[in-house]
């Protein structure tokens, strides 16, 4: 039945013109500016498109867009799913299926993360090299789930080195500080307490979110080279904890997403 529904949609974006993209793009929370920068031949509303989940969260505008950046076909998910909004992991990853079944070759992942490593600061970008799963979930974990692949994936290297290597040439030739680091995926959608921030720390976590490590999993079971770039927003220090202010979040992710922007259109080109 998911691979049947999972069909029909890639059928229907199909006739709707999502023809060959070479390379799938998510945009995470506050960094949904790339699209200005794609010449943009088809846009559709998540609403629209059949057994596609529909994103909740009001700063994640939930469109499926295709079009050309930087010379590649390109189609990018403004607005992704989260556990935290009550979706299972099959519906969290949908949207990176769907993307593998128009036939994109790399994947490129964004996301708005807190800054665990306190060498980091508010603004800075970090490469993911490795990732620590904290959801309690995996988006293998499913009846009929080895009909898309191998579902005990090997995780040693989530994200691609050869892609990681040309986002930091890009970076260094850009002057982008750009920081290497292990993400630590949560569910959320609360904050963490002093005690989760120091545990962290001790796991040594460099950053912390609540997405991309699904999306990296299943990008992993369907042999999909991928990179994710986390733009931090806040400086998670337990022993100086501020007051969670979302709009400045939203704003530093906001102030960063140029950097994001320009190192994505740059790998892009040399993909």
């Amino acid at each position: 039945m998911k691979k049947q529904r999972l069909q029909e949609t890639i059928d229907f974006l199909k006739a709707n013109g999502f023809s060959n993209p070479t390379v799938g793009i998510v945009l995470g929370t506050g960094l949904g500016k790339l699209v200005n920068e794609i010449d943009i031949e088809k846009e559709i509303g998540y609403a629209e498109i059949p057994n596609f989940p529909v994103a909740t969260v009001e700063f994640h505008s939930g469109k499926l867009i295709y079009g050309t950046l930087s010379g590649k076909k390109v189609v990018v998910m403004s607005g992704r799913f989260h556990l935290y909004e009550g979706y299972s992991p099959w519906q969290v990853t949908y949207g990176i299926r769907t993307m593998h079944g128009l036939g994109i070759q790399q994947l490129l992942i964004s996301n708005a993360a807190g800054a665990i490593n306190l060498t980091y600061k508010k603004g800075d970008l970090m490469l993911i090299e490795d990732h620590i799963n904290l959801q309690g979930s995996s988006p293998l974990a499913f009846k009929g789930a080895n009909s898309f692949g191998n579902i005990f994936v090997d995780l040693l290297e989530p994200y691609s080195k050869n892609i990681n290597q040309k986002i930091k040439e890009i970076a260094k030739e850009n002057n982008i500080l750009l920081h290497e680091g292990i993400y630590a995926s949560v569910l959320g959608p609360q904050l963490e307490t002093k005690s989760e921030y120091r545990m962290l720390q001790i796991l040594e976590a460099d950053a912390v979110g609540m997405s991309t490590v699904p999306e990296a999993i299943v990008a992993k079971q369907l042999n999909l080279p991928c990179a994710a770039i986390s733009v931090l927003t806040d400086e998670c220090d337990p022993k100086n904890l501020q007051p969670l202010n979302i709009a400045e979040i939203i704003a530093i992710a906001g102030e960063a997403e140029p950097k994001m922007i320009d190192l994505f259109k740059g790998v892009i080109k040399v993909l």
